[in-house]
């Protein structure tokens, strides 16, 4: 924070995000929000104009060394994009505003229709998050490996669809994938175990919980506690079987199977005999080997002051 007291708030607003909420329209909540908090720190609104002008922008601001609070305002992909800019930067924080067709990471703190409370991000509360590394890259929420994957890929085709929900754009994706490949043969090694190798639907490395517009991938997954979730689900059953486990995946019910391998650790590899996707956040690419592993406390997340999830963290509950 500056010697004054004063923090600078940069609101980095994605203009087709996708939600129906015009830039006009939400900026004067942004302005009217701060007169009536009567906050007289600095605030800029910076609407990107480029694939990559959030993440550009946002590493410009984080490099002056200003103790800023980042408003990543708009979907998932914009969020990871300012997550990256200032992963490991101790003067940044990065709060979320879900203005996107897809917010699965804020699904943490409870209600989307409650979260776009201006005045609840600007009283929100830092907390030090956890962060996935992937080669270069940062994951605030989940990375995979497998058809889910591959499924990822093919939703961002569905989702241009008119009237087609994110979740309804993975379900179809996932509908689509099944008439495809089923299984991938993967070695996997949690942290320093023995490798073993299996016949695989997918590999989950979760942070968070949702992904895919409300899926619950990692169900008991946790964003402070200085560990990732790893949920492995082998194929061993035909896909009218599976036809019939999706809706128990999308509500965290994968765990109870007999064919998913659970653990916590610190890292993960996975090598596959076949080019397979990789997912990490949202972002797909074609990988024969990934490797996954934690870096603790490298972000600093504004948990909204109308969220429960601090009290839930204290009671031991979320």
């Amino acid at each position: 924070m500056r010697e004054d007291g004063f923090m600078k708030h940069i609101f980095i607003m994605n203009p087709v995000a996708g939600n129906g909420i015009s830039i006009e329209s939400y900026s004067e909540k942004i302005k009217k929000a701060f007169e009536e908090l009567n906050i007289s720190d600095e605030y800029e609104i910076h609407v990107t104009t480029s694939e990559t002008d959030a993440y550009d922008y946002t590493k410009s601001q984080v490099e002056t060394g200003e103790h800023i609070r980042f408003y990543a305002c708009g979907g998932d992909g914009t969020l990871s994009e300012v997550v990256n800019a200032c992963a490991e930067h101790k003067n940044a924080e990065v709060a979320t505003i879900p203005l996107g067709s897809g917010n699965d990471f804020i699904r943490i703190f409870g209600k989307k229709e409650d979260l776009l409370d201006v005045k609840s991000h600007i009283l929100g509360t830092p907390m030090e998050f956890d962060l996935i590394k992937y080669e270069d890259q940062y994951a605030i929420n989940q990375c995979s490996m497998g058809l889910d994957a591959e499924v990822c890929a093919k939703q961002a085709h569905f989702k241009k669809i008119p009237f087609l929900s994110p979740e309804a754009a993975y379900t179809v994706s996932l509908l689509y994938c099944f008439i495809g490949k089923m299984k991938n043969t993967f070695t996997i090694q949690f942290d320093d175990d023995e490798p073993f190798t299996k016949d695989v639907l997918f590999c989950v490395v979760g942070n968070s919980r949702w992904y895919g517009g409300g899926y619950m991938a990692a169900p008991k997954a946790l964003t402070y506690d200085g560990l990732l979730d790893f949920v492995v689900v082998e194929k061993d059953c035909t896909r009218l079987t599976l036809l019939g486990l999706i809706n128990p995946y999308k509500q965290g019910k994968l765990l109870d199977w007999k064919r998913t391998h659970f653990k916590r650790g610190k890292k993960i590899t996975i090598k596959s005999t076949k080019p397979s996707a990789v997912n990490f956040d949202g972002e797909v690419k074609i990988v024969t080997e990934a490797s996954f592993y934690i870096v603790e406390k490298a972000i600093k997340y504004v948990v909204p002051a109308n969220s429960d999830f601090m009290k839930k963290v204290e009671e031991g509950t979320l």
